[in-house]
């Protein structure tokens, strides 16, 4: 029992480092500056993980994401302060909400491919923008909804910036826990079948059509957590926030980070929020910078900094490791699974 505990936390040992780094940081790091950028990335992260969903691991090419964050952080806005709706029961509305307005769009968009589904997409981000801004009795136009109430589970009431951080940092777990899920099923699966080609995974037997509008329903989901967080952590929304720039941004950071696995989208996200912060001198020229890494990425590393494959941090413990045993041709690998049995002068038999 023993070794198998041991085993078992010594195989997840790098994600219970960087679980209890994370989970930590808080403890030894107090500055509220330091907290808002990890916030920030925690956003951007869960909003790089649902956009993977569809670019990275259904091979299709959404350039509107903005727009479903958006409605998620609208929703959760107008639930709270014209119905009273408490957080703990907007959060998941406005995922819902943004999934219901992704299956509207992805029921006729998805029947489409390449650049058609990129301008369909493209579209609408564009329209949900201009709606918000003219639609001044719910949303104020441009001079978007402030007061937005801040957080409050139960009896407590969310107010420092720590207790944003492990909200964010929950939120993200979650995430993460949910696609990866996701992807190691048969459900995922079929997504890696559709991405690699589609026209084989209907020669054999897959509703390619059904699996891409469900995932782009499920990726718009936790876009509208994402934009529900946000908008209950700055307290104010405006149309401007949620433009096709952003939309952008998010391309970049799968563009930067890699697509089709877990680790880029956080890498990606995480490099170019906290990497602004460095040069807070060049905020006019951030749309720029990202446009410059695209191409570069386009021409020295086009599968981003994580290409399209598992990364796996496991450490295997050494009484698991097995011995080397004989090398076996690809055409025979089948071989090493028959069992030998000797024949009585000692030489092998089948």
């Amino acid at each position: 029992m023993l070794k198998k505990v041991v085993g078992y936390l010594m195989t997840h040992s790098i994600y219970l480092l960087i679980f209890g780094f994370f989970a930590l940081f808080p403890l030894f790091v107090k500055d509220a500056y330091y907290l808002r950028i990890l916030i920030f990335i925690g956003i951007y992260i869960i909003l790089a993980l649902s956009l993977n969903l569809i670019n990275g691991y259904t091979g299709l090419f959404s350039i509107g994401h903005a727009a479903f964050y958006g409605i998620g952080a609208y929703s959760s806005a107008l639930l709270t302060l014209r119905l009273g709706t408490p957080f703990i029961l907007a959060l998941p509305l406005s995922g819902m909400i943004a999934a219901f307005f992704g299956y509207l769009i992805g029921k006729p968009t998805l029947r489409l491919s390449g650049i058609f589904l990129t301008l369909a997409t493209l579209g609408f981000n564009i329209i949900f923008v201009l709606l918000m801004i003219n639609l001044d009795g719910l949303t104020r136009g441009p001079l978007g909804i402030a007061g937005i109430p801040t957080p409050k589970i139960l009896s407590y009431s969310f107010s420092r910036q720590v207790d944003y951080y492990y909200l964010v940092f929950f939120l993200v777990l979650f995430t993460l826990g949910s696609i990866y899920r996701i992807i190691h099923s048969r459900f995922g699966r079929a997504l890696l079948s559709i991405r690699e080609e589609e026209t084989a995974s209907e020669a054999a037997g897959v509703d390619t059509v059904h699996y891409k509008i469900a995932i782009f329903t499920l990726s718009t989901f936790f876009a509208g957590i994402a934009g529900s967080f946000f908008a209950h952590y700055l307290r104010f929304i405006a149309p401007d926030s949620f433009t096709f720039w952003e939309s952008f941004t998010l391309l970049a950071m799968l563009a930067l980070g890699g697509q089709g696995n877990l680790v880029g989208p956080v890498v990606g996200a995480s490099l170019l929020i906290a990497v602004p912060e460095l040069f807070r001198f060049l905020t006019d020229y951030r749309m720029i910078l990202y446009g410059l890494i695209l191409i570069v990425m386009m021409l020295f590393r086009r599968e981003g900094l994580f290409r399209k494959r598992t990364y796996a941090l496991r450490v295997t413990p050494p009484w698991e490791r097995k011995g080397t045993g004989p090398v076996y041709a690809t055409g025979d690998k089948f071989l090493k699974n028959l069992p030998l049995k000797d024949s009585a002068d000692g030489t092998p038999k089948d």
